[in-house]
């Protein structure tokens, strides 16, 4: 009797054994069909991510597209406390070096970009890589002018011209012609209006592009909200960032000031704030409070939310 029974475990125990012998087996097998269908995913994510790219630059940071208002945006997009901006790649709008007219207050008025001297059908250049958003004329303000949309999020407008060379949603690189130098709509001269705008809020063009020289400030610009036009007002951003003062204004300046970026996802059929939470490894509640919503909210496709 026994005998009998420790036969009936042995019999058991190598059954078991052969069971996970076979399974380990089958996952063995299994795990090049996985790490070749994980290859394959994330080659067409990337042909997807290229794809809406091309198409929309800068769209996990725009809300929209579209050809009718230079600024289109006001309190329809949520600016980010920090940004790093890449400026690689870059390429100076024109060769001209001399500055007529700076950022800031002006004859009563607000001069958002940087006056330079160029000639009548002196050769304008895009200054990134990017899409065209809008050609258009405005008697009484920019002339003839081009707004760019650029792959790192920046716009820029390029004003007072006395021919445009491209049309809208044409994408163009940087260095392409878009257009020659004039003295079009609200002007006493021949030059170039130069603007540099992220998110509809403007950056003195100064603090990333040294005309004299030629050359960028930088190969990356920290955009700072509401400390982009004046020296001062950045110097004292900047100060307070590096001394952690900015953190009562959010939880995450300090931290991104140093990953350099702020992480935004775009919402795609299928997604929740459940699924987004443990994508970007944040609670709910708290993608709630960054983005001003409630766990009811319904995603709209195409919406752009702050993770991070």
């Amino acid at each position: 009797m026994i005998l009998k029974c420790i036969k009936t475990v042995a019999v058991a125990a190598l059954a078991l054994v052969s069971v996970n012998v076979s399974g380990q087996d089958l996952l063995a097998r299994q795990a090049p069909i996985d790490r070749k269908l994980k290859a394959v995913d994330s080659l067409a994510l990337i042909r997807q991510m290229k794809a809406e790219q091309a198409v929309y630059p800068a769209y996990d940071l725009y809300p929209n597209w579209q050809n009718t208002r230079v600024h289109a945006y006001g309190n329809t997009v949520q600016i980010p406390d920090t940004f790093r901006i890449d400026l690689t790649g870059f390429c100076m709008p024109t060769t001209h070096t001399k500055i007529t007219s700076k950022c800031g207050p002006r004859w009563r008025r607000m001069h958002n970009g940087l006056d330079i001297k160029v000639y009548i059908g002196d050769t304008i250049r895009a200054a990134f890589d990017g899409k065209v958003r809008m050609v258009k004329y405005e008697r009484r303000g920019y002339g003839k002018y081009v707004v760019i949309r650029h792959d790192n999020g920046l716009e820029t407008i390029y004003g007072h011209l006395s021919k445009q060379l491209v049309k809208e949603n044409e994408y163009v690189r940087a260095g392409d012609v878009i257009g020659l130098g004039g003295n079009t709509g609200r002007s006493t001269g021949s030059h170039l209006h130069f603007e540099t705008r992220f998110l509809g809020e403007v950056i003195n063009p100064e603090f990333m592009f040294d005309f004299p020289k030629q050359d960028i400030v930088a190969d990356s610009y920290l955009f700072i909200r509401n400390a982009n036009r004046y020296p001062y007002q950045r110097t004292r951003a900047l100060a307070n960032l590096k001394s952690g003062k900015k953190a009562n204004a959010s939880e995450l300046a300090s931290s991104a000031s140093e990953s350099g970026a702020i992480r935004y996802h775009k919402i795609r059929k299928g997604d929740t704030l459940g699924r987004i939470s443990r994508l970007y490894h944040v609670s709910i509640d708290r993608l709630c409070r960054m983005n001003g919503i409630k766990r009811t909210t319904t995603l709209r496709i195409g919406q752009v939310l702050r993770c991070s």
